[in-house]
């Protein structure tokens, strides 16, 4: 076993340190792993206390840095020093986090470095944004947020950890659990939805997953909350824009996910590029320290955003790195991500009395005691295993979960009855000879989503998928060369010849993958190019044509819904896209998914959600004359699709809700029954959604919110009792004097299979206190 303290003595020059890359290879392959020691809090924090006291100023401050990557090999640190070069840090020891692991033998590579050349042979960690997937690539977060179960994205997340640990990976900036209403905005598509309910049993799930039970486990890592916070909310859509908003939206909409991955321990929080009350999340000590840390027990680690610190001068709070450094310790800041603020300016401002070495000791010790937990001090070669990148690294039983994750993440949004068929088109006849699969998705590996790092030959086409499911039996007629962005006059006459050769056809539109995530606003949010142009040509021929989206956030699909009698959003679906996407359209597998992300019906709605306030002025469609009330005089007020929709192969029915009592009591629970029933021909999942609606408050209350849900599988006229649980806990919200509690009076009880009125049955019940 490794002891800390020979660690804390090992001093030697870097000169004349090199080793081939063969002979790094054989080394990591036969390294052994160490046995963890189960130190307690206690025995951690002495161990921690130790380490400092024999640290100088700028050892710990170095612990404060989180250099970058790629910079070649080790064995040219030797002759660094110029102090903007991050390698002149590495090599004296004076950091403590790599951005951007390369690899099983790169990180190992520069962690014997760390532990065997630096004075006190103080561990890296090394961190990676794992966001949907490491090698194995799942479905983008939006579309993993529509199988609404946790459970499955737990999966997805602890599949990624095994994954990216074996590589070396210690510290993963995931997961993003943003609230948006906005689907311009890009990152939309790495996020939860719209829904803070939801969107904090899916962060619980996700922090499950990462981090496991015990952050010893050599197959787990800390999971990171970001952006924190309020980030999703960016003015206009438009990614790195300023946000404002009431304290109040900030704590019933924006906080929720953060505060549930707290509580569920999660390691390491990244604040948010934005502002908040007119202070850069970075330097908000209102937000960090006090809410955080102080309200919610945060004990953890803050990780600055790529650069962030310094661009506390561009928002305009800060004068300089110096003083931008001052005021981001000030708020709890821990680690510095690339830029270069606290390496260079804080020790000088410990020595002016500006901040104290203790600030920077309480940092100090929150990052080596997260080395300490996961047991790099006992073995800082663990997660390193060449062996385990051959044999994880998407693995069969890995690609399965994919495969079966993405299935679920596929919406029906669509699936009228074609007249010439007398039936849905869907799920598509095994007794069709010939199927065309055109449209510019049908053979691109680009089926990833921002933010995948996977093996892009491993990623099935859609090609390939329909090949897998049909052999040889159907003649598929697919056309290679659509641009998603231009289509030529002679690639459009020859995917619709391959269209009119063809007994049904599969239509593959969307937006390139590049076209959401980060730095990815869009004002427009059709299909780029020249595809609506394309897909009115299909439409002319007369083929039953099923529209198959590839997207990483909702789109104005207002001219197709009226247009296509089928429509399924399959998100970006990751590694095994073609299979799963065969899986659903021929009705392998009942699509289940269910939007967690309003879609507008046009741009000018946007921002558009479920969970509004209501208005003194409502709209009511049931009567003639409406002039003075809240609308648009051209578009609906309503989404074109609405959270918590999604269709299926079968249909459900929903019935007999009853409540156990009219009156909750403070403090007690009542329950909410009713029956599901499947009134179709086939078996189906149906997510459940009960929310509630506060009539008469202190302050105006949403006109619903959900507060729970559950997934039920039934077979053909099967009917089944599912019951909800009502505490004065889902109740309660910031008040007028800004304390979260209940208030007694009257509520609503709404359940369905989605959030618009018409989908839901009703009850009411009076909160007694």
């Amino acid at each position: 076993m490794r002891k800390c303290i020979v660690l804390l003595f090992m001093m030697s020059s870097f000169f004349g340190y090199t080793q081939s890359r063969k002979e790094l290879t054989h080394e990591l392959e036969n390294k052994k792993i160490n046995k963890i020691t189960k130190w307690t809090s206690k025995q951690i924090d002495y161990k921690v206390d130790s380490l400092l006291s024999l640290m100088t100023l700028d050892e710990k401050i170095g612990q404060m840095y989180e250099i970058p990557s790629g910079m070649g090999s080790v064995a040219d640190l030797g002759s660094v020093e110029d102090q903007a070069d991050p390698k002149y840090y590495q090599r004296k020891g004076w950091t403590g986090m790599v951005l951007g692991g390369s690899g099983a033998l790169k990180n190992y590579e520069i962690q014997k470095y760390a532990v065997e050349k630096t004075r006190l042979g103080i561990p890296l960690h090394f961190n990676v944004d794992v966001i949907h997937g490491y090698k194995t690539i799942f479905p983008v977060n939006l579309g993993m947020a529509c199988t609404w179960e946790p459970a499955a994205i737990e999966r997805a997340a602890s599949i990624a950890a095994k994954e990216a640990t074996v590589s070396g990976i210690t510290i993963n900036n995931a997961p993003m659990v943003d609230i948006s209403r906005d689907p311009r905005w890009g990152r939309a598509t790495e996020g939860v939805g719209e829904d803070p309910f939801l969107g904090s049993e899916i962060a619980r799930a996700y922090v499950r997953g990462y981090q496991g039970d015990d952050l010893s486990d050599r197959h787990t890592f800390i999971s990171t909350a970001k952006h924190f916070v309020g980030y999703g909310a960016s003015e206009a859509g438009r990614d790195y824009n300023t946000v404002d908003m009431s304290e109040r939206v900030l704590r019933e909409i924006y906080l929720p996910p953060f505060k549930a991955m707290v509580e569920e321990g999660v390691g390491a929080i990244m604040p948010a590029f934005n502002i908040v009350d007119g202070v850069p999340c970075s330097a908000n000590k209102w937000l960090l320290d006090d809410v955080a840390r102080g309200e919610w027990g945060f004990d953890g680690i803050y990780l600055s955003d790529f650069n962030a610190i310094h661009e506390l001068v561009l928002h305009g709070v800060a004068a300089d790195d110096k003083h931008a450094s001052k005021i981001a310790l000030d708020a709890t800041m821990d680690i510095e991500m690339v830029s270069q603020g606290y390496i260079l300016n804080l020790k000088n401002l410990v020595k002016q009395g500006e901040v104290s070495e203790t600030q920077i000791d309480a940092s100090v010790k929150r990052i080596l005691r997260s080395k300490f937990l996961m047991g790099l001090f006992d073995d800082p070669y663990r997660y390193m295993d060449l062996k385990g990148e051959k044999e994880i690294h998407c693995s069969k039983e890995h690609l399965k979960a994919a495969r079966e994750i993405a299935t679920k993440s596929m919406v029906l949004l669509k699936n009228d009855t074609v007249q010439s068929l007398g039936k849905p088109l869907l799920p598509l006849s095994d007794n069709y000879k010939s199927i065309a699969l055109i449209g510019p998705f049908v053979k691109t590996r680009n089926l990833q989503g921002a933010w995948a790092w996977g093996n892009s030959k491993k990623v099935v086409t859609v090609e390939s998928g329909f090949k897998n499911r049909l052999g040889d039996r159907v003649e598929l007629n697919v056309f290679n060369g659509l641009s998603p962005r231009k289509l030529t006059k002679k690639d459009m006459d020859e995917a619709l010849a391959a269209a009119r050769e063809s007994e049904v056809v599969v239509l593959c539109l969307g937006e390139p993958q590049g076209m959401s995530g980060e730095a990815a606003s869009r004002a427009e949010l059709d299909f780029p190019g020249d595809q609506k142009e394309f897909a009115e040509e299909v439409l002319k021929l007369g083929k039953p044509t099923v529209l198959v989206a590839f997207n990483g956030r909702p789109l104005i699909f207002t001219w197709y819904h009226e247009h296509f009698s089928s429509i399924l959003e399959a998100w970006f679906p990751g590694t095994e896209a073609g299979n799963a996407l065969a899986d659903i359209l021929f009705g392998d597998v009942n699509p289940s998914g269910k939007l967690t992300m309003s879609f507008p019906c046009h741009v000018g709605q946007i921002p558009v959600y479920y969970n509004h306030l209501a208005t003194g002025r409502p709209y009511d469609s049931s009567k003639k004359k409406n002039r003075f009330v809240s609308k648009y005089l051209d578009i609906p007020n309503d989404p074109l699709y609405s959270f918590g929709y999604g269709l299926s192969y079968t249909s459900f029915a929903y019935s007999n809700l009853k409540l156990s009592s009219s009156k909750l009591k403070a403090g007690q629970k009542i329950t909410a029954e009713l029956v599901v029933s499947n009134t179709g021909e086939r078996e189906g999942t149906e997510i459940v959604q009960m929310y509630t609606h506060d009539i008469v408050a202190s302050v105006a209350r949403p006109v619903k919110e959900l507060k729970g849900f559950q997934k039920v599988t039934l077979q053909a006229g099967e009917s089944k009792k599912v019951t909800f649980t009502i505490s004065e806990e889902l109740l309660k919200f910031w008040n007028r004097d800004m304390e979260f509690s209940s208030e007694a009076g009257d509520f609503e009880i709404l359940i369905g299979g989605s959030s618009r009125d018409g989908d839901l049955l009703t009850e009411e019940f009076l909160l007694v206190k």
